[in-house]
């Protein structure tokens, strides 16, 4: 072989080497880059996460970053019942914001019950409105006594401490047993979370309708509250809402006129089927 014909093969081998390794830099880059869109339910992750949802089709169900059937396994729902035209109204109860007794008078006046998931802060800080909830027919849920991210909390005695020293002081607050329904702070939960919560004789409770309506310092408008809570709602849906939040305190009343005007009616998530 000449030193002409040496000196191509080697240029070839060497281009060969680049090529090879920029496709395999470029693989890696694009496997890094891979999600599992809320489109695309897969099985309950076993690492930490955070719920998720995405609306294909507005006014139908959305779909879950896990599906009805493997939360199914861990009495753990975001679903009701699909087949009615029925809403489940949750509100997260972080603290007493001036709100909680406004919202209280509108689903009284509608006769709608609803859970609250109430922290440790908010029955010590707001004991009668906790009472007035139990008196008043409405579910109060576990949201943990100090709404840390319960995903970091692998232990099952320290995850059971959270929800028990909860589930106590409301047995002193109001001389009742607090419901069995549990809901992670900051929807950021595993599959080890939900083997626990269900060890301890709790559904976990996640939901398929929320909106921006927590940031106490950029309360949306009714406008923009409506265009997301309405063209959204489905059978079935269990709806997130926070008792912190003035826009809810001030549009419940009109805003559940609105869902009945659409033919929909409001149920306790004691109602929850028991197979989703």
């Amino acid at each position: 072989m000449s030193s002409a014909d040496k000196k191509q093969v080697l240029i070839f081998t060497l281009l060969t080497a680049v090529l090879l390794a920029a496709a395999a830099a470029l693989s890696l880059w694009r496997t890094g880059e891979e999600v599992v869109p809320a489109a695309s339910p897969a099985a309950v992750p076993a690492s930490a996460g955070n719920w998720g949802l995405s609306f294909p089709t507005e006014g139908e169900a959305p779909v879950g970053n896990a599906s009805q059937a493997d939360l199914a396994n861990y009495d753990a729902y975001y679903l009701g019942d699909t087949g009615q035209k029925v809403i489940y109204l949750t509100f997260d109860c972080g603290y007493e914001n001036g709100y909680t007794e406004k919202i209280l008078d509108a689903l009284k006046k509608h006769h709608a019950p609803a859970a609250f998931f109430v922290v440790g802060h908010m029955i010590e800080s707001a004991p009668d409105i906790v009472r007035r909830m139990a008196a008043e027919g409405h579910v109060v849920g576990n949201h943990t006594f100090h709404h840390p991210d319960m995903s970091a909390i692998s232990q099952q005695d320290a995850f059971q401490k959270e929800l028990d020293s909860l589930a106590e002081l409301y047995r002193q607050t109001t001389g009742k047993p607090l419901s069995r329904f549990y809901r992670p702070p900051q929807g950021k939960y595993s599959e080890e979370n939900l083997k626990q919560a269900q060890a301890l004789g709790y559904k976990t409770v996640f939901w398929s309708l929320a909106y921006v309506d927590w940031n106490t310092d950029s309360q949306p408008t009714a406008e923009q509250a409506y265009a997301k809570l309405l063209p959204r709602i489905h059978d079935g849906a269990v709806v997130l809402l926070h008792s912190t939040s003035r826009t809810n305190a001030e549009i419940l009343d009109e805003l559940l006129t609105k869902w009945e005007e659409m033919g929909y009616a409001f149920r306790s998530l004691e109602d929850l089927p028991e197979a989703v």
